[in-house]
């Protein structure tokens, strides 16, 4: 599970998906060409969500997140300025997105001219323009784009975790890959699927953007706990920050023939998905011309989820300092005194500069606390964090 509670700012892609805000009639690439047969690209896995780098011409090299749970393409305005072509007024070249409270973002619609992952390329591609900073921060990392969903449309592709890769296959290919297979809806341009709630059948979005567990909807389903829901992490999305509910169920989810015993989960009143925590124990390959997914994992059918570490605080990264935006109540950080608002200058005596989140998140996952340096005034002021179970 993961093992800090960090404000994630990648839930409002989701938002981005459900508001159908291209009016263009095809999102799919204009073409898509293989060079080879197969083509396997490295990827890291940081803080659950899958990354992957590629350089084709003198610019870049450019980083792209992989989000299953976007239905369009989100690229940097640097990136913008060496493949993108602005789109004729009648295509509507802005497009306002629309979140869940009736907030807005404006965004420029553009074609991207071309777009290489290895040996294959994606020609003339419908994407918006946005602003990436908050999320390079957060993962410690330039990210250039955020590609959705739709673009592997003419692609059978496979987000390899336990083995940190891409692998990307024509869509006419007719092998099948081992392990469980799982139809889904496909008519939204999106991969919902069903799993097995207990003796409920349920449908959730896989949604490599998110970075955590099962979140679920609770309208109309009834179910009980093992571990009750609490205040978790900050997550920001585009209708405004919101508070995590997590718990743990009594009853199993069950993905294809794979089980989670007691598994984790975090209320949303949003679609409910498959975040990253829990695909990161796969590796899932996407047919969408099929309109299929295969889950594959070698060790065995039953998936345990340990209990959920926390250092209790939620922050918003910059580049010298990490402000706290939430602190979990009833947190040993809270009893400590540590309040939102406060600047952390330092983890563990080192620069916050030295802690990109992989780094912190597993020391968290390892340790009994943690020492945060505050910054109070022109003075630094180190307090010692418990590290606590947040869902035991």
């Amino acid at each position: 599970m993961t093992a800090s509670v960090t404000r994630c700012i990648f839930g409002w892609l989701s938002l981005v998906l459900l508001a159908g805000c291209f009016s263009h009639p095809d999102l799919k690439p204009g073409r898509t060409r293989f060079r080879q047969p197969s083509v396997l690209v490295p990827a890291q896995v940081i803080g659950s969500h899958f990354l992957v780098q590629s350089k084709w011409d003198k610019h870049g090299p450019w980083n792209f997140l992989i989000d299953t749970g976007s239905s369009v393409t989100l690229v940097s305005s640097d990136f913008a300025k060496f493949y993108a072509t602005e789109r004729p007024a009648i295509e509507a070249p802005s497009v306002r997105v629309k979140g869940a409270n009736g907030n807005s973002s404006v965004m420029r619609a553009v074609t991207l001219r071309r777009l290489d992952l290895g040996g294959t390329r994606f020609d003339n591609i419908d994407a918006l323009i946005g602003d990436l900073s908050d999320i390079s921060q957060h993962l410690g990392i330039k990210i250039d784009g955020i590609l959705g969903f739709p673009l592997f449309r003419e692609t059978i592709f496979t987000l390899d975790y336990p083995s940190s890769q891409l692998l990307l296959l024509p869509s006419n290919t007719t092998a099948q890959p081992a392990g469980s297979t799982i139809k889904f809806n496909n008519d939204q341009r999106t991969p919902l699927i069903p799993v097995q709630l207990g003796d409920t059948t349920v449908f959730l979005l896989i949604d490599s953007g998110s970075d955590g567990p099962f979140e679920l909807n609770p309208a109309g389903l009834n179910w009980s706990y093992a571990v009750p829901p609490r205040p978790g992490a900050t997550v920001g999305t585009l209708a405004g920050d919101r508070t995590q509910h997590v718990g743990r169920l009594e009853q199993s989810i069950e993905i294809g023939r794979f089980e989670f015993k007691k598994p984790i989960v975090d209320l949303t009143d949003q679609l409910s998905s498959i975040g990253g925590e829990i695909l990161k124990n796969f590796s899932v390959t996407f047919d969408q011309a099929h309109n299929r997914v295969t889950f594959s994992r070698p060790d065995g059918k039953v998936v345990e989820m340990p209990p959920k570490l926390s250092a209790g605080l939620a922050f918003a990264k910059g580049p010298t300092y990490w402000r706290v935006v939430a602190v979990v109540p009833g947190s040993p950080a809270e009893e400590g005194g540590v309040q939102v608002g406060d600047l952390v200058t330092r983890i563990n005596g080192e620069s916050i500069t030295n802690w990109p989140l992989n780094r912190y998140e597993a020391y968290v996952r390892h340790s009994s606390e943690i020492v945060f340096t505050f910054l109070d005034g022109s003075k630094e002021r180190p307090v010692v964090v418990p590290i606590f179970q947040l869902v035991p």
